[in-house]
């Protein structure tokens, strides 16, 4: 049953990012605490609805007792939002998404299991290949900067900073996906239930704190029912993080890699609805990362 969670999760995920990306905007510096905000209302509803519909009682300190898998989940996320600003959606979730591989190495460093040929193949293919789209964007920066045309993209305005966004979310993500396969799978502190609403709940705090702060002290308006592409982004990431705890819990070192080739659905879909034009240097480099991706998954069933 875990397996089929973690198929809903990478679809699920794979969608939400195409609407995380026609949702930003580099013109707008609060662009990611807004849809960040968005994320955190639909996600609260949920848990308030998953709980009533099941009868569960939960206790808020497991909020406190899950908070830093929170923390670290929705710190990834939201430099994701923010970086998703300045990059394309083609090379960002592939990169965000080599977390997959380094949790699977890191989890079976710290429950040791033998480390295979495939393993090592596909730690070297997602390594490999995320260095090379860092050294590709700078060299296009660099380019961009010599052009002499009037027009550059924003993206290269910040350097190679736009890669960077999409490699540090993937070393935080990795942390919080460690910490969560600790949680629910190695150790079992907590049940599937209770970690997923002490997530939502979370995240419903967190959007309340920025509302105010952009309501009342950015004097930002933001109005939540007319904000449709970042509501269904909230809605896709919910059911893929409601999907995900209970692949997590099934098999926590398979899991992570698996759900991490989502970003295939979602280069598939940015390069269908948003159009995407890349060179041929960034898909072959793409296809590295999710070929290793795609290794580590198999090396571990």
């Amino acid at each position: 049953m875990w397996f089929l969670f973690a198929l809903i999760s990478t679809f699920s995920w794979g969608v939400a990012d195409l609407f995380y990306k026609k949702g930003s905007d580099s013109k707008d510096k609060y662009s990611h605490i807004k849809t960040g905000i968005m994320v955190g209302l639909v996600m609260g509803a949920h848990a308030i609805l998953f709980m009533l519909i099941k009868g569960i009682s939960f206790d808020p300190f497991d909020i406190v007792k899950y908070l830093p898998v929170s923390f670290f989940y929705i710190l990834s996320m939201m430099v994701g939002y923010w970086g998703l600003r300045y990059i394309e959606l083609s090379i960002s979730s592939p990169v965000q998404n080599s977390s997959g591989a380094i949790t699977a190495i890191a989890l079976i460093i710290m429950f040791p299991q033998q480390l295979t040929i495939a393993n090592i193949l596909g730690i070297i293919l997602v390594t490999g290949g995320v260095i090379g789209l860092a050294v590709l964007e700078k060299r296009l920066q660099t380019a961009a900067l010599k052009s002499e045309n009037k027009f550059i993209d924003p993206k290269y305005k910040i350097g190679i900073l736009a890669i960077t966004f999409p490699i540090i979310y993937a070393i935080i993500d990795a942390i919080g996906t460690i910490a969560d396969g600790v949680y629910l799978d190695k150790l079992e502190l907590i049940s599937e239930d209770a970690a997923l609403l002490a997530y939502e709940f979370t995240w419903l705090l967190f959007a309340l704190i920025a509302y105010i702060y952009l309501a009342f002290f950015k004097k930002q308006k933001l109005k939540i029912l007319k904000e449709p592409t970042r509501g269904l982004a909230a809605l896709f990431e919910t059911a893929g993080q409601f999907s995900y705890v209970y692949a997590m819990s099934g098999n926590s070192v398979i899991t992570a890699p698996l759900i991490a080739s989502y970003s295939i659905v979602a280069v598939v879909l940015s390069r269908i609805f948003l159009k995407e034009k890349l060179s041929k240097a960034h898909y072959i480099l793409i296809s590295i990362v999710m070929i290793g991706i795609a290794v580590l998954g198999f090396a571990e069933q």
